[in-house]
């Protein structure tokens, strides 16, 4: 009988209005003081974004606050990495990135995770690049996968402790597997040293 009733109105048009429907900062009970740092906290990420709609913007920004939210909510109600703690946040973990897509896209995506995980991926694949120059193209795409890997599991992290643990684990397995691989990474690190001092004299 709906289908009937709106009759002209293609369901393309009234799937567009659900999608951009306004999304809610879930403040209400909060601490004021609270909010108003998550909120500045997520601008900042939005504004490196540089969207020109206003409306996506205000639901980019309230996603990303809502994610904070979240976490922290979860955090309060179970004990430090628990079973209870980590199903909770594999059950939301998904759907921030699929929220995300409503309004932005892959790349815009990957900036906000790097905005909520303080860049490590992108420094810490390029510090890679530049401290061992014969790296195979394989050996790149394997250590940028195993730093978004991380990533996934920190952007889950409630502070900032906890985020930087989840790279230095995956730090560590890139430069055993490298060390596997045949590279003498204190070698190729002192030789890169070497090239940064040298480059700061020319």
């Amino acid at each position: 009988m709906f289908l009937k009733r709106i009759g002209l109105i293609p369901i393309v048009a009234l799937l567009a209005l659900s999608l951009h429907a306004q999304v809610a900062l879930d403040s209400v009970g909060r601490d004021a003081g609270y909010v108003k740092t998550i909120i500045g906290r997520s601008q900042k990420i939005v504004d490196g974004l540089k969207l020109e709609d206003f409306e996506a913007r205000n639901n980019v920004l309230n996603i990303i606050s809502n994610r904070y939210f979240l976490i922290n909510d979860l955090e309060a109600k179970n004990k430090p990495n628990s079973t209870e703690l980590n199903a909770e946040l594999y059950k939301h973990h998904f759907e921030f990135s699929a929220q995300l897509a409503n309004y932005l896209n892959d790349s815009q995506i990957e900036s906000v995770k790097d905005g909520l995980t303080y860049g490590v991926v992108p420094k810490t694949y390029q510090a890679h690049i530049e401290m061992i120059p014969s790296l195979k193209e394989n050996e790149k795409l394997q250590i940028l996968n195993w730093l978004k890997e991380a990533r996934e599991f920190a952007i889950d992290a409630g502070d900032s402790k906890s985020k930087h643990a989840w790279f230095g684990k995956y730090k560590g397995r890139i430069n055993n597997w490298l060390a596997k691989c045949g590279y003498d990474l204190k070698a190729e690190r002192e030789a890169w040293y070497k090239r940064i001092e040298a480059a700061k004299k020319k």
